[in-house]
C-alpha cells in the first residue's frame, strides 16, 4: 500500500534526523589510544607514550609488533600521525589498514597503507592497496616517492572509505581514489573492517623485490603513532554477519559520505594530480604485463594522456630514484634487474599484508 502524505513526510523526517545524529557522531578529532585501540600483538614491543595520546611499535629480531581498533567500522574516516625510523630500514614495512580478515579469512576485504623501507641514504617509498572479497590475486597496488623525509617528524596517512569510492590521503591532501564501479563486482570493500597498525619484516617482498633484507644490526626499527582518528559507522549488533542495516546505520553511511573528507572537490581533485606526477612511482592501472593486458574497470583515463607518462609494465616515465639523489651504482642495479623480455622490471610490486 502506497504511503500517505503523512507518511512520507514522517519517513522523511526520521530519515533527516538520522543523518544528522549520524554527522554530529562524525567526530574527527584524535582520540587517546586507550579509547579506540587494543595490542594484537608484539608484547612489550609495542610502547605507550605516559598521556596515552601516542604508541612506539618496534620491530625486533625476536617480533614486529601492532595494535587493532576495538571496534569494525561500516566506512568512516580513519587517520594517524606516523613517524618512520631513520638509518638502514631495507626490509621493514610499517602499514596502517582496513582488513576483516579474521573474520572473513577466504573473501576478505582490504584497503592499505603500506610504507616500505630502504637502504641507508635512500627514501622510504609509500604504496597503497585495495582488496575486495578476497581479490588477492588482482592486487591494485599503486607506489610513490613521498616529497617529505617521513624520518623527521610525524605525518598524517589516512582513509575515507564509503559505499562508492575510497580516498587515500597524506596531510590531508588526496593522493589517489578508487572509485567504484559496477563493472568492478565484489572488488570493492563492502563488509564492515577493523583498522590496524603493525610493523613487520617484509624481507620478501618490499625493498627492490626483495632483493635488500632486514639487517638486525640496525634493530629496534621503531615507528611512532599519534593523532588517532577514528571517524566513522561502528558495527552495530547484526550487521557484521549480513544482517540488514538499521536506520542509524543507513543514515551514518549517508552523514559519511557527505562529510568534507569524503566530498572530491576541483581543488582536491587538482592538488591529487599534482601529487600524482610528481611522485608516483608505479601504477598496477598502467601495468600492461601483469595480467595480460587487462585494465581494471575503476581505472580511469578516458583521454588517454595520463598512459603516456608510463611504461608498459606500470613505472612512471615521469618520476624516478633518480630524481631524489639515487647514486649511479643504485641506477646500474635497477638496471641489470631488468627482464630481458620487454624491459619489465624484475623489482615487482607485489605483496599483501597477509605475509606477516
Amino acid at each position: 500500500m502506497a504511503a500517505t502524505g503523512g507518511d512520507a513526510l514522517l519517513m522523511a523526517s526520521c530519515w533527516a534526523a538520522a543523518v544528522l545524529a549520524a554527522a554530529a557522531s562524525l567526530n574527527t578529532s584524535p582520540v587517546p589510544f586507550q579509547a579506540g585501540y587494543m595490542p594484537l600483538f608484539g608484547g612489550d614491543n609495542l610502547v605507550r607514550s605516559p598521556n596515552g595520546r601516542s604508541v612506539r611499535l618496534k620491530l625486533d629480531a625476536r617480533t614486529g609488533s601492532g595494535f587493532v581498533s576495538k571496534s569494525a567500522y561500516h566506512h568512516g574516516y580513519f587517520s594517524a600521525s606516523i613517524k618512520l625510523p631513520d638509518d638502514h630500514t631495507a626490509g621493514v614495512v610499517v602499514a596502517f589498514y582496513l582488513s576483516n580478515g579474521d573474520v572473513f579469512p577466504h573473501n576478505h576485504d582490504e584497503v592499505d597503507f603500506e610504507l616500505l623501507g630502504n637502504r641507508h641514504g635512500h627514501e622510504w617509498r609509500v604504496q597503497t592497496n585495495v582488496y575486495g572479497n578476497g581479490s588477492t590475486t588482482r592486487g591494485r597496488e599503486e607506489r610513490y616517492l613521498l616529497p617529505f623525509d617521513p624520518t623527521l617528524r610525524h605525518h598524517a596517512y589516512a582513509i575515507s572509505w564509503t559505499p562508492t569510492v575510497i580516498v587515500f590521503y597524506i596531510d590531508k591532501k588526496p593522493i589517489r581514489e578508487v572509485v567504484r564501479v559496477a563493472s568492478m563486482g565484489g572488488d570493492f570493500p563492502s563488509k564492515p573492517m577493523s583498522v590496524y597498525a603493525t610493523i613487520w619484516d617484509g624481507s620478501s617482498w618490499a625493498t627492490d623485490g626483495g632483493r635488500y633484507k632486514v639487517d638486525y644490526a640496525h634493530a629496534p626499527f621503531v615507528a611512532e603513532f599519534s593523532n588517532f582518528v577514528l571517524s566513522g559507522c561502528p558495527l552495530g549488533h547484526g550487521e557484521f554477519l549480513g544482517g540488514r542495516r538499521s536506520s542509524e546505520g543507513a543514515g551514518c553511511d549517508v552523514a559519511v559520505m557527505t562529510a568534507e573528507f569524503a566530498v572530491r572537490t576541483p581543488a582536491k581533485r587538482a592538488a591529487m594530480r599534482r601529487f600524482r606526477r610528481r611522485n608516483i612511482l608505479y601504477t598496477v592501472c598502467h601495468d600492461l604485463y601483469r595480467y595480460n593486458g587487462t585494465v581494471f574497470p575503476e581505472c580511469d583515463d578516458t583521454d588517454g594522456t595520463e598512459r603516456e607518462d608510463f611504461h608498459k609494465w606500470g613505472e612512471s616515465k615521469r618520476v624516478s630514484p633518480s630524481r631524489r639523489g639515487y647514486t649511479t651504482q643504485q641506477q646500474e642495479g635497477r638496471a641489470d634487474g631488468n627482464d630481458a623480455a620487454g624491459g619489465r622490471p624484475s623489482t615487482w610490486p607485489v605483496g599483501s599484508l597477509r605475509a606477516d
